[in-house]
């Protein structure tokens, strides 16, 4: 059992951007599930929206947050978190992170779909990658944070009494295979997003939900989980993962085509390949379905060389990997699973309905993306919510007992044991069928009858190590698949990224 004063558990930008905002004087525990810098930041091409520009402004922004949201954003929210791009990027410079500039060294700003103005600041196309070296190199340096890796959360602790909410959290050792209590009076779930409980995703290996599931467990809100994006964009070839084309390149011109050359985006919306997210992962299943084919093009050739190998090293490499050359070859892509716009119902500093329990990032909803996310918001607010939460903490005078009880194996109940690997195959070919791109009440009702029914098999391994891994993420899964129909079931109109194909 270990004490500490905040216990943040994820080692992406928000989780991270809490523990470097904090006072020195405060002991941080920070855990990652495997090795720092595994995270979904790392992988964030595209880069941090902010109005800099002469020729933009916040009320534009707010503006295309709010058209890219379909009416749901929270517009005080909104407002809130758009205002603060600019010290959110002050911030991330004094941290050491080399953005792009251009001739005059000033921030190069690029564009991306859904946004009316240049106000992308990038690092080249690797801009997460660059960001988080540059966070990690600095985690290092501060002797109050104790970095946990392969550290795997299983669920809070409750204080004793009842109503007083949360006071720690259990975690898995998965170098020493055993169990560990992090005793806390604040808890950060920035554990990122939940793309495996689909077949196709762009998120990293440990996106299995683990947020979710902890906090509703615990009783925590939850806010608009049937919003989940596709990225229209993602490398389709056989053998490759769904590796991520980024969003910039179409915001440098870049095209969607058929194989067969035929562009189709101007068909689909007036924006082209401008349009938001949600628009063009549509346009692109409902051309594939109509066409039989299993993936489209994704065509900057038209561009010179050298601004494609200046611009988007990164893709060009790993395309070229893949024996794709971008400068000549359209790139094969398909919508895979990319964010969770809603999550742990929160305020602009984090704050859950469960005293002591706060969720930041992908974890989080705060309004801010309502029925689908504007690129680039989102490393946005995850330093925009990462530093107001320290701020909120380093005033609360919030303490804590020891909890009610800290052997998670001995409180789980002992079920039917099932194949967890097997399940996770079948719920990710669930989740693709009734709650992907497109919906139906019917199919969401059975996909809600057979996880429940998963839920009620699964069982915790009798030994610490055997297993145990693989139960946790799928019990976590199931847990936020059972949540993501219920509210698909409940919202019978189409809106944004939920699309009822039977709904009004």
């Amino acid at each position: 059992m270990m004490h500490y004063d905040v216990v943040i558990v994820g080692a992406g930008l928000a989780g991270v951007t809490v523990a470097l905002s904090l006072p020195p004087q405060l002991r941080i525990a920070l855990l990652a599930k495997d090795q720092l810098d595994l995270c979904a930041s790392d992988r964030a091409q595209g880069g941090i929206a902010a109005v800099l520009s002469a020729d933009d402004s916040l009320a534009q922004h707010v503006q295309d947050t709010r058209v890219a949201g379909a009416g749901l954003c929270d517009e005080a929210v909104v407002q809130h978190i758009v205002a603060q791009g600019p010290a959110s990027l002050d911030w991330l410079c004094s941290q050491g992170v080399a953005f792009s500039r251009d001739a005059q060294q000033r921030l190069h700003l690029t564009r991306e779909g859904g946004h009316s103005q240049r106000r992308i600041v990038h690092a080249g196309d690797a801009s997460g990658h660059a960001i988080m070296k540059a966070l990690h190199a600095q985690l290092r340096q501060r002797p109050n944070v104790i970095i946990h890796e392969h550290m795997l959360a299983i669920d809070l602790c409750a204080a004793p009494d009842a109503d007083a909410g949360i006071a720690g959290l259990l975690a898995f050792d998965q170098k020493h295979f055993c169990q560990k209590a992090f005793v806390s009076p604040h808890v950060v779930l920035a554990t990122g997003g939940l793309g495996h409980l689909y077949s196709k995703t762009s998120n990293p290996a440990c996106a299995t939900a683990d947020g979710i599931g902890i906090a509703s467990r615990a009783g925590a809100a939850m806010r608009h989980l049937e919003f989940i994006q596709f990225h229209p964009t993602c490398l389709a070839l056989p053998g490759a993962p769904a590796f991520l084309i980024s969003e910039a390149l179409r915001g440098e011109g870049a095209f969607l085509r058929r194989p067969d050359g035929t562009r189709f985006m101007p068909a689909h919306d007036a924006r082209a390949e401008l349009a938001p997210r949600d628009i063009v992962a549509r346009a692109i299943a409902h051309e594939m379905q109509t066409h039989g084919l299993d993936h489209v093009l994704l065509d900057i050739t038209h561009r010179d060389a050298a601004f494609i190998e200046a611009h988007f090293p990164m893709i060009l490499q790993r395309c070229l990997d893949y024996g794709v050359d971008v400068r000549r070859d359209g790139i094969p892509v398909a919508p895979a699973a990319h964010y969770s716009c809603g999550g742990v119902a929160t305020d602009t500093v984090g704050r859950s309905s469960v005293p002591g329990l706060y969720a930041l990032g992908e974890t989080a909803c705060t309004g801010l993306h309502g029925a689908n996310r504007l690129a680039s918001n989102s490393l946005l607010e995850c330093v925009a919510t990462g530093r107001a939460l320290a701020n909120h903490l380093a005033k609360s005078a919030r303490s804590v007992t020891a909890p009610k009880s800290t052997d998670a194996a001995a409180a789980a109940e002992v079920r039917a044991q099932i194949d967890a690997q097997a399940v996770r195959m079948q719920l990710q070919t669930l989740m693709d069928t009734a709650a992907g791109l497109l919906r139906h009440g019917s199919t969401l009702e059975r996909a809600g009858r057979q996880i429940r029914q998963w839920q009620d098999q699964l069982g915790l391994p009798a030994r610490w190590a055997d297993s145990l891994r693989e139960r946790l993420e799928l019990r976590n899964m199931l847990d936020a698949a059972a949540l993501i129909v219920d509210a698909a079931l409940l919202r019978r109109e189409s809106c944004g990224l939920h699309q009822r194909i039977d709904g009004t």
